[in-house]
């Protein structure tokens, strides 16, 4: 019974007693009222009192629940089975590893492509694969340990999307959170506890206890976490633009540039002593008593440190392994701090691979690159102890694809070039130069028996042999350097650029851009049907006609649920156009626009990424796999079972079998299992 409810029934009992004394006695009672009225008074005060206090508990209890419900994520803890793979094979891509761990008798080397398996000696035992083993989402840090909801120590795998699995040795579990940012696990630490530290990208520090998480604390929360490091009692946190963040009973210190860091990023964090290392872009801040004391390696990009038996491994971005004598360091003033940092040699790995981690088990040092393990021998050279498998393509980062008439697949990479792969395989030819680097959109000519290559330095012109031929530029009248589509047009081609497009015939090159009418000049998809021309652009879609701007579609004049279009494909007479962040819409050839299934809101089709072939209409997405629509694009599903990433960024497709690259690989499918 709440107290205020009980002084109402006392005050009543007492006005009852009064009421029903008898007459005789009315002048007696009368006579001791003025005491029994100020015992009442002083009970209700006290009551009132003691009302108010427990109204204000209640209440403070109530608004820490809610603070507490509203700090704490939604998770869902499953036992994975495998992906459901309707078919899909990859073709090898380079294994990249990120981080490394001995479990039960193995290395597991994680990685964006999956979780590598090997014995003590070197050879490959066992992969799981990311799309068919494990959720389609690159793996990151490792972690052995016993979670507190566990009864035996897990492999603790991070993963950029997916949160976290843990794997007992039989079986995967995986920690996902309900919030999407919560997701994207940046970096971990086991405390003592069994209380698992998570870092993200978006939403700071949180922490996973027996099944529950929330965020760790106020003062973490909506940074972007790069490396945790410490104890329950101490915390230090890496940031990717605040610098360290030193968090100390409920309170924290930032350490940044203004106290000497040399870069407010921060890659790496270890702890030695009383010193706390923090590798940055710059240079190794060391950091005593919450002040930086000294900049080690100055100049030298430190991505990966570890503080053992007096020295500091230092692992580069750009390659190399530097080693520093902290035990001298120690014994020097502070004031007077300097350092002789030798720079060793890799032996059996290439100069510019970065180091990603150190490791020690039991007596022996560990360096993780990103294709290879290896140890440090008693004489202080590094040797190769495993490496991934050998690939048959150049890159995992897809960004165009083409199968020509000869049926060599044309594989265009985000950063590396171009693969030219015989369809029936064998060793590819790669090709990389300034000018073919970075890979927008593949075309071949049949007119010119060419082979146009649209990249960020020009168009490209090849044989069908893959030579070389000519490159265009400004210099030869593109209205810009950098090539984000191209289709043929009449007897010639059309460029598009973030400037306008240029059109290439016989009377040579002339642009248009906005000026002429274009909606806007950054130009993603080219679309063409006889002499029409459908240009899609950041601002909308222009309807080009023989050189006349005919009509402008924007999301205030159409049914466009955006105006970034991004990619299009001709179904019929009419077309469908892909959007950044609206789906799929479909166009009739007077331009009217109407939604399809695929018209969803937050949905992004990749530049590029769309086909079809009368059968089937398929178009890649940022972060939803692939999207198979019916042969007029009204009816869509959704595929991601099978594919090394959700993100799809280039398809193309030739005798009825669909290759699908990814920002992590490439793999085909035959169109019939679609």
């Amino acid at each position: 019974m709440a107290p205020d409810r009980g002084l109402w029934c006392l005050l009543s009992s007492v006005a009852c007693d009064i009421v029903i004394l008898p007459a005789g006695k009315a002048k007696v009672e009368l006579k001791r009222r003025p005491a029994a009225v100020l015992v009442i008074a002083l009970v209700a005060f006290f009551l009132v009192a003691t009302g108010l206090i427990w109204k204000m508990e209640r209440n403070l209890r109530r608004s820490e629940q809610d603070i507490s419900t509203r700090d704490r994520d939604a998770v869902t803890i499953k036992i994975l089975a495998g992906e459901p793979n309707p078919g899909f094979e990859a073709l090898s891509a380079p294994a990249v590893f990120r981080s490394a761990a001995q479990f039960e008798g193995r290395f597991y080397l994680s990685g964006p492509t999956g979780l590598f398996v090997f014995t003590l000696d070197g050879a490959l035992d066992h992969i799981y694969r990311v799309g068919l083993d494990l959720p389609a989402a690159p793996l990151g840090q490792l972690a052995v340990g016993t979670l507190s909801d566990s009864r035996a120590p897990e492999l603790l795998i991070a993963s950029a999307g997916q949160g976290v699995f843990a794997f007992d040795g039989q079986r995967f579990r995986q920690i996902l959170p309900g919030d999407a940012e919560s997701r994207n696990v940046t970096a971990m630490l086991l405390l003592s506890s069994g209380r698992l530290l998570l870092g993200t990208a978006r939403r700071g520090l949180l922490v996973y206890d027996a099944g529950n998480l929330k965020s760790f604390h106020s003062t973490t929360n909506n940074i972007y976490v790069t490396a945790i490091a410490g104890s329950e009692a101490e915390l230090w946190i890496g940031t990717i633009d605040r610098g360290v963040l030193d968090w100390r009973g409920g309170q924290v210190q930032a350490i940044d540039e203004s106290h000497g860091l040399p870069d407010p990023r921060v890659d790496c964090l270890q702890m030695d002593g009383n010193s706390v290392f923090a590798g940055t872009p710059a240079g190794i801040a060391e950091i005593r008593d919450r002040q930086v004391a000294a900049v080690l390696a100055r100049g030298s990009y430190a991505h990966a440190i570890l503080a053992d038996r007096g020295t500091l491994y230092v692992g580069g971005m750009e390659g190399g392994i530097l080693k520093i004598n902290t035990a001298a360091l120690a014994q020097q003033n502070i004031l007077r701090r300097a350092i002789a940092a030798q720079r060793e040699s890799l032996a059996a790995a290439k100069s510019d691979v970065p180091v990603e981690q150190f490791l020690r088990v039991s007596d022996t040092l560990y360096a993780v690159t990103g294709t290879q393990l290896l140890n440090l021998d008693r004489g202080g050279d590094w040797h190769k102890v495993l490496s991934g498998d050998d690939a048959l393509l150049a890159d995992r980062d897809i960004s165009a694809l083409m199968i020509g008439s000869d049926e060599r697949i044309w594989i265009g990479y985000f950063d590396r070039g171009i693969d030219i792969l015989p369809r029936t395989g064998g060793k590819p030819i790669h090709i990389e130069n300034d000018q073919v680097f970075c890979i927008n959109r593949i075309l071949e000519n049949p007119r010119l028996a060419a082979i146009a290559v649209a990249t960020a330095n020009g168009l490209v012109l090849f044989d069908r042999d893959g030579r070389q031929k000519q490159v265009l530029t400004r210099d030869s009248g593109l209205i810009a350097n950098h090539v984000t589509d191209v289709a043929i047009y009449g007897e010639g081609m059309v460029a598009g650029t973030p400037a306008g497009i240029t059109f290439l015939d016989a009377t040579g090159p002339h642009s248009m851009y906005a000026f002429q009418g274009l909606v806007n000049n950054h130009v993603y998809a080219l679309g063409v049907r006889g002499r029409g021309l459908l240009v899609g652009t950041l601002g909308g879609i222009s309807l080009v006609s023989d050189g006349t701007v005919r009509r402008n579609l924007t999301t205030g004049n159409s049914g466009l649920k955006a105006n970034w279009i991004t990619s299009v494909a001709m179904v019929g007479d009419d077309w469908l156009a892909g959007t950044y962040g609206g789906g799929i819409v479909r166009m009739d050839a007077d331009g009217d626009i109407e939604p399809t299934e695929a018209t969803t809101q937050g949905t992004v089709v990749n530049p590029g990424a769309m086909l079809a072939d009368g059968r089937l209409v398929f178009a890649g997405t940022l972060d939803k796999g692939l999207l198979v629509g019916d042969s007029n694009g009204t009816r869509w599903r959704t595929i991601t079972a099978g594919l090394p990433s959700l993100n799809v960024t280039a398809l193309a497709l030739d005798k009825g079998m669909l290759y699908v690259g990814t920002d992590n690989g490439l793999v085909k499918i035959a169109e019939d299992k679609l």
